[in-house]
């Protein structure tokens, strides 16, 4: 249970050997990293060790560096001095918390800039930290690392929009392919003369050029970046879509369509305010509609899913060992919840063991959930127990967990909710159920309800436990405890495994070893 053993040792099972103890892991404990762009500078210090990062921390100053720098050449002197100001906050920040030296980048705006080497020195000379400024095809490799951290091993196209720039790149079987940068940042359109029409031409013409260079990109596209970001939410706020978490959410191109559409017919003022967007990223938005509305009609992807992951979390996933880099991070994020929260750290495997003849038919993408739920089934022990199960589907579908659809996170949050009530209904959270296909709602019913009654019988790691033998075609689930178990199960016991047996459809019947 302390993550030392041998790799191969059968012990570990179906959920591999942790990895978040290993020496090479851990120097990410505290991995703090630095993004100046042209709009925002941030920093984000994250909690490494595990395959889902933590943030650890998180700030970000709206500075407009790239304001203006089309007609000017210049950094605007506005934002270099705000800009500053906040580096020099930033590295007081680390150096208090011992994280020092930063991972610092400079994207467009800095490179592009005729003052840029100039701002460059003065950081360095003012706050000690070195900005790497980075060309477009870095930039673009970079944010293609980060959506990879989130969906190992997919395939697509990685678009990040930033203020002054927007690249794309390539993502196949987990490595970054093609990449290219282009002038499509809305600061740069929004300073673009000749009004509408002249942008449109424009932005016509350039993903043309895009298009010959990356050619078909038909698989899923990846949106990085915070105006990206808060077109999701606006087409969250059209749609009244039930569930806020824009990591991993999907729209298709009627939905871009329809969402553009929304925001040139409204008034800009009150979407911002119905959907919590600021004054200075809501001023880019309508530029930036307009490129996405071109981009989807000349790609057309398959799907379309935002993410909130890009150059910050690449620079993470680069300092990853390559065997921390093919986990699965939403397992390895559980494993380490659990051990950090859980009151029997290791349980989990043991509890996944005795519910898994009941989803020995199902495809691995929902055996992984089921890894998942019983990864989880404890972490929130220390809510008051009349809010658990609330808390659990709040956890689950809230977190920051990677690899999960939205569904899939609200799967979750049902199976938890069922680990700690026997009739979850009534909640806030009832208009999310919506979003899991009928069948999926009952395996996580059946789920809670089978962790429910595995979590009576905890025991020692090396004695007889509990097993469950489900006959599907007859409708026959019968518990078989151990010995060392059989004085764990008491009325309470019963009355779980029968609860589990009527959502099966099936007859229950105990037997002692």
């Amino acid at each position: 249970m302390d993550g030392t053993s041998d790799p191969a040792t059968p012990e570990w099972g179906p959920f591999g050997r942790p990895l978040f103890d290993d020496p090479e892991a851990r120097a990410l404990s505290r991995v703090g990293v630095v993004d100046v762009g042209s709009n925002s500078v941030r920093l984000v210090i994250f909690d490494g060790a595990a395959r889902s990062p933590a943030y650890f921390y998180n700030e970000k100053i709206m500075c407009g560096l790239g304001a203006g720098l089309s007609e000017t050449g210049h950094l605007n002197p506005e934002g270099r001095d705000r800009a500053l100001k906040a580096l020099q906050r930033f590295q007081t920040l680390a150096d208090g918390l011992g994280i020092s030296p930063l991972s610092a980048v400079a994207t467009a705006a800095v490179r592009d800039a005729t003052d840029g080497p100039e701002f460059q020195r003065e950081v360095e000379d003012t706050t000690g930290m070195r900005l790497w400024v980075i060309d477009g095809e870095e930039e673009a490799r970079l944010s293609a690392q980060g959506v990879l951290l989130g969906w190992p091993g997919s395939y697509g196209l990685v678009c990040d929009i930033g203020g002054s720039s927007m690249e794309l790149a390539e993502i196949r079987g987990g490595a970054v392919g093609k990449r290219v940068s282009s002038q499509l940042g809305p600061l740069k359109l929004r300073d673009l003369k000749g009004g509408k029409r002249k942008r449109k031409a424009h932005i016509n013409d350039t993903l043309k050029h895009l298009m010959e260079t990356m050619g078909p990109q038909q698989d899923r596209l990846f949106l990085v970046g915070g105006s990206w970001r808060a077109i999701a939410k606006i087409d969250m706020h059209r749609r009244n879509y039930p569930l806020h978490v824009l990591h991993e959410y999907r729209m298709d191109t009627k939905a871009v369509r329809d969402t553009v559409a929304y925001i040139e017919a409204n008034d800009a003022d009150a979407i911002r305010a119905a959907c919590g967007i600021s004054s200075t990223r809501m001023a880019l938005v309508p530029y930036a509609a307009e490129v996405l509305a071109r981009l989807v009609r000349v790609f057309k992807p398959k799907d379309i899913a935002l993410s909130s992951y890009g150059i910050r979390e690449g620079l993470l996933y680069e300092q990853m060992p390559q065997a921390l880099r093919d986990r699965d991070p939403l397992i390895e994020s559980c494993r380490f919840a659990e051990k950090k929260d859980a009151r029997l750290p290791g349980f989990g495997r043991v509890l996944y063991d005795f519910v898994s003849p009941l989803f020995e038919e199902r495809a691995e993408a929902q055996t992984r959930l089921v890894k998942a739920a019983c990864l989880l089934h404890d972490v929130s022990w220390r809510a008051h127990p009349d809010y658990r199960a609330e808390v659990c589907f709040d956890n689950a579908t809230r977190a920051n967990l990677g690899g999960l659809k939205h569904w899939e996170r609200v799967f979750l949050g049902l199976a938890l909710m069922y680990r700690y009530t026997n009739k979850p209904g009534g909640t806030r959270f009832d208009d999310m159920a919506g979003l899991v296909p009928d069948k999926a709602q009952k395996d996580a019913e059946i789920l809670g309800k089978a962790m429910r009654l595995g979590a009576m019988l905890w025991i020692r790691q090396d004695a007889q436990m509990a097993a469950l033998d489900w006959q599907r075609k007859k409708r026959r689930l019968t518990l078989r405890l151990g010995a060392d178990a059989a004085p764990l199960y008491n009325e309470v016991a019963e009355a779980r495994f029968q609860s589990l047996a009527g959502a099966l459809g099936a007859t229950g019947k105990v037997t002692v070893d």
